[in-house]
């Protein structure tokens, strides 16, 4: 597989990963749970994921055509929480993911070095993606880390357990080496 081709599938497994990971918290906790916020300087997860999905939108439509900050997203609008069920968050967070997974699936190795603007500001294809692959996760770490402190002693794992590494490196250090992407492992433990 070519370089190229190996990057595409790669950023797919990994945002494929992180989608799982949101799911896999958001899935633990009750509906009412998901509109908690702190204090008045934190986001519940339902905000969270409105942004997500709202940078998403901007983003993915039209990527590689018209710059990624569209003139009609409110991003200001993604942090009011007027969202009311599970099922809502649920559709938003399905909707943006459905943008980001058509963008890439129609997305060819050879586009990767072209130039798109985000701001008006230049980026090659693979910097754009590399931008949102941290951006996502770094929302969805805060999705899980609030799913946990709202579940507390009731939280099931989504990543090693606490404690268990030795197990989990045993485990890996027994099979023979190959290459592979470290989400192949990841994304059937969280099925």
């Amino acid at each position: 597989m070519k370089t190229d081709e190996s990057y595409l599938e790669s950023v797919k497994k990994q945002f494929l990963y992180y989608k799982m990971l949101g799911e896999k918290a958001i899935g633990q906790l009750e509906p009412n749970q998901l509109f908690v916020s702190f204090n008045e300087d934190t986001n519940s997860i339902a905000t969270i994921v409105k942004h997500i999905s709202g940078n998403m939108l901007s983003r993915w439509t039209d990527f590689l055509t018209t710059d990624g900050e569209k003139e009609w997203r409110n991003r200001d609008a993604e942090f009011e929480n007027d969202l009311s069920s599970k099922e809502e968050v649920l559709e938003i967070w399905n909707k943006g993911w459905n943008y980001l997974e058509n963008a890439l699936q129609n997305l060819n190795p050879e586009q990767l070095t072209d130039i798109i603007y985000i701001r008006n500001e230049g980026h090659t294809v693979i910097e754009a993606i590399n931008r949102q692959l941290a951006h996502y996760p770094y929302h969805i770490g805060q999705i899980v880390f609030y799913a946990k402190q709202l579940k507390n002693s009731e939280w099931n794992s989504l990543s090693i357990p606490k404690n268990k590494s030795v197990n989990y490196n045993a485990e890996k250090f027994a099979k023979e080496k190959e290459i592979k992407n470290f989400t192949d492992d990841e994304l059937e433990r969280l099925k």
